[in-house]
């Protein structure tokens, strides 16, 4: 579900003041048929605004896994990244992990590798260790999957034997280890995310140890 749907035009803009956001957002989780979900991810915008507040009040009397923290590795993103932990923290929202997006960009005729986003203060490897959350892995810049997502192809199938996929696969696996309640609700589902990330039969035996 996403409010653009709701949009007459895909340049129309939701200027909204908080009551209503909140409303939207209560009307999302409690009215929507979901119907019976393996996952629901709910994707924010960044910082720690109305939206985290709501969603975080309206979730609490549910079972909630925690949060996916995204970022990039320079210190202007860091610098908010932080405030969300802290965020995280004093709403009792536990944190799953960090993921470092756009972390390099490899030229696909030198194969040399370049830190577009220099991580001067070390990166969201460093800022983890500092605040004390794990962290997930990094995903580098793909053209591939930046093109895929323009022209809305699938890319579980055209990068099915792509060394991103690989990546892909082992944030999941670390997600999955770095806690013991997500591994035992979605280990009968973790077939299927290989499955889906790799373009590769599985078995329903195929779940991660």
């Amino acid at each position: 579900m996403s409010v653009g749907f709701m949009l007459h035009s895909k340049t129309d803009a939701v200027i909204w003041r908080g009551p209503r956001k909140n409303g939207l957002i209560k009307q999302f989780l409690t009215d929507v048929y979901w119907d019976e979900l393996d996952v629901l991810l709910i994707d924010s915008p960044p910082g720690t605004s109305d939206e985290h507040i709501s969603i975080t009040s309206y979730l609490r009397e549910v079972s909630v896994d925690g949060a996916i923290i995204v970022t990039t590795p320079q210190e202007v993103a860091l610098l908010d990244v932080r405030k969300e932990i802290t965020f995280c923290n004093k709403v009792q929202l536990p944190i799953l992990g960090v993921v470092e997006n756009m972390s390099e960009f490899t030229c696909p005729h030198c194969h040399r590798s370049t830190e577009i986003f220099a991580p001067t203060t070390g990166g969201a490897q460093s800022m983890c260790q500092q605040m004390h959350v794990p962290y997930l892995g990094s995903i580098p810049i793909s053209l591939q999957l930046l093109q895929n997502c323009e022209t809305g192809m699938d890319s579980t199938k055209l990068l099915a034997n792509d060394t991103l996929t690989q990546t892909f696969l082992r944030i999941v696996d670390t997600l999955f280890h770095a806690s013991p309640d997500l591994l035992e609700t979605y280990n009968s589902i973790s077939g299927t995310i290989v499955n889906l990330l790799s373009g590769v039969a599985h078995t329903p035996q195929d779940t991660i140890p």
